[in-house]
């Protein structure tokens, strides 16, 4: 068994959504203890914003014209849907970032829809159980000042449930900044249940992806 898990945070250490990644990632293993698990960081190794273009011209371009840019492009195109189709299960963790998505996942995602196996009807990664973990500053819930500020999750859930077709399942952290920002020590309480029902919620389904079973949130 083979689990892909992508993470999309610009911080290398104490990030929120990894460290619920890491819960999901964690059941997966024990489930599989000889499985094998495919890791790529966008936070460490990025992914130039000139790559999409190159790639996209390149499906225009017969192939023995495409420049030396444009065949680099392709093969990453290539390695990056590798990753998702040979995978048994998927993880991907991705923070709020200026109330949307990071450019770092942005990028990967436009690549993958590049690859021509992509533009299928029905997805080859249809039905792959595949867990997205999300982590949130601030409180985004219905009645909230700032409900509807989170642009990123409905991207999200769009692409990997109705695009990719994947059997998705999301785990939501939020007030992740109370304890860092003053203003919001009055949730202290309100954030350490939050927390424990989201680790909750992605032990749960670290467990759902491992045995392939359950409903998509």
């Amino acid at each position: 068994m083979q689990l892909f898990r992508l993470d999309a945070s610009i911080r290398t250490e104490g990030s929120h959504s990894s460290q619920m990644a890491d819960i999901v990632e964690q059941e997966w293993r024990d489930a599989h203890p000889d499985g094998r698990v495919i890791t790529r960081h966008l936070g460490k190794d990025p992914i130039a914003s000139t790559i999409w273009p190159l790639a996209v011209m390149a499906a225009y371009t017969p192939s023995n014209e495409r420049t030396p840019q444009q065949r680099d492009a392709l093969a990453l195109v290539a390695e990056l849907t590798d990753e998702l189709l040979d995978a048994d299960a998927i993880i991907v963790a991705a923070p709020l970032y200026n109330y949307g998505v990071s450019q770092h996942l942005k990028a990967w995602v436009d690549l993958i829809i590049t690859d021509s196996r992509m533009s299928a009807e029905t997805s080859p990664l249809a039905g792959k159980p595949a867990v997205l973990v999300t982590a949130r500053g601030g409180a985004y819930g219905a009645g909230t000042p700032r409900e509807g500020w989170d642009h990123a999750t409905p991207w999200m859930r769009r692409i990997f449930a109705d695009v990719f077709q994947l059997d998705l399942r999301i785990v939501e952290a939020e007030f992740t900044l109370v304890g860092v920002n003053p203003a919001l020590d009055e949730f202290k309480e309100l954030a350490a249940t939050m927390r424990a029902a989201a680790e909750t919620t992605a032990r749960e389904y670290g467990r759902a992806i491992a045995r392939s079973e359950g409903t998509a949130a």
